[in-house]
């Protein structure tokens, strides 16, 4: 249990920012789903449509730390590679 005032006030920030992160986590999920279901249903323009709004959060998220970097650009890799594939 935090004793002093600041690991009081910083245990306070951690409940507040994991909170938020998760909030961003699940929203980057969320865009990247929407890129999958678009991909299922074999509809290309949809596809990348869904792709560019994808990349940009997944970029903001990783430029904030909540994903390292090489994630981002792995999962942004294989997504291109499944929409090319669909062409």
């Amino acid at each position: 249990m935090a004793n002093s005032a600041g690991s009081k006030k910083r245990a306070r920030q951690a409940i507040k920012s994991r909170a938020h992160n998760g909030s961003l986590r699940s929203m980057v999920r969320t865009y990247l789903k929407k890129v999958d279901a678009a991909i299922e249903a074999g509809n290309q323009a949809d596809a990348q449509a869904a792709y560019v709004l994808a990349t940009s959060k997944l970029d903001k998220a990783a430029d904030k730390g909540l994903y390292h970097k090489n994630k981002a650009a792995r999962h942004k890799s294989r997504l291109s590679a499944k929409i090319k594939a669909l062409a």
